[in-house]
């Protein structure tokens, strides 16, 4: 998966393998072996390519295309997956989704809408106290 993320994300930021190269200051050679799976790169010149291609480490090493179906995602950035709704209108959240943003039964939301760009939910919490900021 690496070295499909690493060609991908060179590709897409229409970047040589010379000028990525230059940027880590490793050769061509070096960055074209990363690319064939000949050999991987040691941690510290994975964080930079992750900085370069704004990603997360994670992802450049173990984001698989095939099973998302989708684009890696810029750092900070989710995608969770195909969600659907009941018939009472639940939509179930995924657990992945959960962790990241520390979802708990019980919590509650503000659920907000943009005909254009669609819905966004908020914690009620955190809505709360930025609306006492804004006060």
């Amino acid at each position: 998966m690496f070295k499909d993320n690493l060609l991908f994300l060179r590709k897409m930021k229409k970047m040589s393998q010379e000028d990525l190269a230059e940027k880590l200051d490793i050769t061509r050679q070096t960055l074209s072996k990363w690319e064939t799976g000949e050999s991987v790169p040691d941690i510290e010149k994975s964080k930079l390519l992750a900085d370069i291609f704004d990603v997360s480490l994670d992802n450049l090493v173990s984001y698989d295309s095939s099973v998302e179906g989708l684009p890696m995602p810029p750092k900070g950035k989710h995608i969770f997956g195909l969600v659907k709704v009941g018939d009472k209108g639940q939509i179930v959240i995924p657990a992945k989704a959960r962790k990241i943003f520390r979802i708990f039964p019980g919590d509650e939301f503000i659920m907000l809408g943009d005909e254009m760009s669609g819905l966004a939910l908020i914690k009620s919490e955190d809505f709360l106290k930025f609306a006492e900021q804004v006060r």
